[in-house]
């Protein structure tokens, strides 16, 4: 995925919905926060501050989206880099104030309806920690100018 933007950045509301675990069990949490967004040539990224209610409070979260697929970077207290393609599975070292552990991603869907006025992501995959327990999780995010 290119980094590079040329399209111009906005301030936006961000609101992001997940769900983890399975549909009986699951746990919902929703975030919406202000952040900055920018389209460019059917690509988009936007970047807010993680809360207390996250519980990643001091990092910053960038997403990127592309025809390939959806990488998510956060850096600050927590550390990773998040790569989302359809129908592969990907490994991420994901750092902590509480050490090290390794989780795999294996992306079932992506819904991309972003736009240069904003607009909806929807991600669906299965997460494992360190190869052991595996959920059913769910990721919407909607933007809006």
């Amino acid at each position: 995925m290119k980094d590079e933007f040329k399209g111009d950045t906005r301030d936006v509301t961000i609101s992001i919905k997940g769900l983890m675990g399975t549909d009986e069990d699951g746990e919902d949490i929703e975030l919406v926060t202000g952040g900055k967004y920018t389209f460019d040539d059917r690509r988009a990224a936007f970047e807010y501050m993680e809360t207390e209610l996250t519980g990643m409070k001091g990092t910053k979260t960038k997403v990127t989206v592309d025809p390939e697929g959806v990488l998510i970077t956060r850096s600050g207290t927590f550390n990773m880099h998040m790569a989302f393609e359809e129908g592969r599975k990907n490994y991420v070292n994901y750092e902590t104030p509480y050490g090290f552990f390794t989780m795999g991603l294996a992306t079932q869907s992506i819904k991309n309806e972003l736009t240069p006025a904003g607009g909806r992501l929807e991600v669906r995959y299965l997460l494992d920690l360190d190869s052991t327990m595996t959920t059913k999780n769910k990721v919407e995010i909607n933007i809006k100018a």
